[in-house]
């Protein structure tokens, strides 16, 4: 268990997030070396992948649920010294995640064919993302276990042994995708199913290490499967949290899955050119990301040890940080754009339409930063409803234009971009309105404690 309540919080930002970014630039190989070998078997599979990939979305609002609330009770019982009560919540996590996992797991194989044909007219590109999900859903059900293992480990404030483990997972996806895809050393080549086999083996191997660790390791946390049996109100309490924040990413994968939807009609080209695009975009997000991940903790800490001015410069930090990565991710998009996408494909169509996106979307990415930082901060205090509603702002001032637009005659693909831009800034304006009333709703008794050491002072200084 790290303290978190003490010393420099931009120090504890950086060495929490430093390992967490070395973890997510080796995700970002990863990403890139899918893309690669994926992208040279043409844009049908390139599509496919790309729609089958923004199922990971619904994954991630369901694993947000328990990521959210495993890591926001935990640093508060960690702040408030009760190991009894850290326990319970990871356990019950533990308990709910492979409940969820299993589920998934079924739902996925039933259900995959139903959903690539709702988002594409384009028959190759269905068989491509059905040939993609059916070795990726393992991957995708075992999220759940090691959502709640790294969540309950980052809410004590340690980091390192789930970004060595996650990174050895990466590094082995990476190894796996071109022997798998393009069959190099084996002669078999499985195409662009083998990237979902690849995803699917390292994600095994990652959750057998983070069980072996947990389960052999004197930590803060540890496995204990008598208190595995359902604690309503423990649950209640994961979901009051969690539940909130997993809204928050159903509406980005519903934001995801109406663009392809909108830009169908443009056919497999503009659906591949996006789903480029994005991946992109998402890779170069995640050194951001990394400082926003590490937030909560620090801050969900502080909150329960009742360091309220320590949660606020949290927040500072975190957002100094976070813009400053993301004002720099918009110059190297602005150009450079080409330069990352030449890589993965020919097809010029492609890159004309990825280049496009990237040099118009780019200009959310600052106000993008702040939302991200004031959803770590709505974690870190337990109330992840406002980051919810921010979400569903932006939802809706992007649905309801673009699909007006859709239907005019002069309707063109970049306009869903500049209506996206419009939007994020919109819900950055507006995620940071909720915050300030958040803190000031629950952080004044920082307010009525600093008024009472004043007068304190005031009556010695008398005295």
């Amino acid at each position: 268990m790290k303290d978190l309540t003490q010393g420099s919080i931009p120090k504890h930002l950086i060495s929490m997030a430093l390992p967490m970014m070395i973890g997510m630039l080796i995700q970002t190989l990863y990403f890139i070396v899918d893309l690669y070998f994926v992208g040279k078997l043409g844009p049908a599979a390139l599509a496919g992948l790309s729609l089958a990939g923004n199922a990971m979305f619904l994954i991630f609002a369901l694993t947000q649920i328990l990521n959210v609330s495993t890591a926001a009770l935990i640093s508060h019982a960690v702040g408030a010294k009760n190991k009894i009560d850290a326990n319970i919540t990871f356990n019950q996590s533990m308990m709910v995640s492979t409940v969820v996992g299993v589920i998934v797991c079924i739902l996925g194989y039933f259900g995959a064919e139903v959903y690539l044909n709702l988002i594409s007219q384009d028959v190759e590109t269905v068989k491509m993302g059905l040939a993609y999900l059916h070795w990726f859903i393992p991957c995708m059900a075992l999220q759940f276990i090691m959502v709640s293992i790294s969540s309950a480990l980052r809410g004590t404030g340690v980091v390192k042994p789930t970004m060595v483990i996650q990174t050895l997972s990466i590094l082995l996806n990476i190894i796996l995708s071109p022997i798998l895809i393009a069959g190099w050393g084996s002669g078999y080549a499985m195409g662009i199913a083998g990237a979902g086999f690849a995803s699917s083996l390292s994600v095994i191997f990652a959750v057998v290490l983070l069980c072996y660790y947990v389960i052999t390791t004197d930590k803060y946390v540890s496995v204990d499967f008598s208190l595995w049996r359902i604690n309503v109100p423990r649950i209640k309490k994961l979901l009051a949290i969690g539940l909130p924040a997993g809204g928050e990413f159903f509406l980005m994968f519903v934001y995801m899955a109406a663009i392809y939807w909108l830009i169908k009609p443009f056919g497999a080209d503009a659906q591949a050119a996006f789903g480029l695009g994005s991946r992109i975009m998402q890779a170069l997000f995640l050194p951001a990301m990394a400082i926003a991940f590490a937030a909560p903790a620090i801050a969900g800490q502080n909150f329960g040890a009742q360091n309220y001015q320590r949660v606020r410069e949290s927040f500072k930090w975190t957002a100094i940080m976070t813009c400053s990565l993301m004002a720099i991710i918009l110059l190297i998009c602005l150009t450079q754009a080409e330069l990352l996408l030449t890589h993965f494909t020919n097809d010029r169509e492609v890159i004309f339409i990825s280049v496009a996106f990237l040099q118009v979307i780019c200009w959310n990415f600052v106000p993008a930063g702040l939302v991200f930082t004031c959803s770590g901060m709505f974690q870190a205090l337990g109330n992840t409803m406002p980051a919810l509603l921010s979400t569903a702002t932006r939802l809706i001032t992007f649905i309801l234009p673009a699909l007006w637009l859709s239907k005019q005659d002069s309707f063109q693909i970049e306009q869903l971009w500049y209506i996206s831009v419009a939007t994020v800034c919109i819900q950055a304006l507006v995620s940071f309105y909720f915050l300030k009333q958040e803190f000031k709703k629950r952080l004044s008794a920082d307010n009525s404690s600093n008024e009472n050491s004043d007068e304190m002072t005031k009556n010695k200084l008398i005295s």
